[in-house]
């Protein structure tokens, strides 16, 4: 499913259609632990210059892969629209997680109810070019 959508965002100038088209999408590539690169779409946020990204993984213990590659490798390639920029990526903490979370969960209601389904904190990802 992953790779119809990567090629449906490439193909639309980073538009999704279906349950997607109502959020704004990045395509992600991240570095796996063997060197392989693999690229998903996340939804995202601005702050700023900056992306935002949710690693939800609709609630799943583990989290999604691509944070624990990210985490490992910070440096990312990130598509948006027809851009491809590299960027760096931080985990947000404190003052900082709680602002750009509790504005995010004012536009994507489904965020509280995935945390709230959780006993682990959902990560904040900041990109910065």
């Amino acid at each position: 499913m992953q790779r119809e959508a990567v090629a449906e965002f490439r193909a639309n100038g980073g538009k999704l259609g279906g349950v997607y088209a109502e959020f704004d999408v990045l395509l992600l590539t991240t570095e796996g632990d063997g060197g392989e690169r693999r690229t998903v779409p996340v939804g995202y946020a601005r702050d700023g210059e900056r992306l935002v990204v949710f690693a939800a993984d609709n609630g799943r213990e583990r989290g999604p892969n691509w944070f624990h590659d990210l985490v490992a490798r910070p440096r990312v390639e990130v598509e948006v629209g027809r851009e491809v920029w590299s960027m760096v990526a931080s985990v947000a903490a404190g003052e900082e997680r709680k602002r750009l979370w509790d504005r995010q969960i004012e536009r994507w209601g489904f965020l509280r109810d995935m945390q709230d389904a959780v006993e682990w904190e959902i990560p904040v990802v900041i990109f910065t070019r």
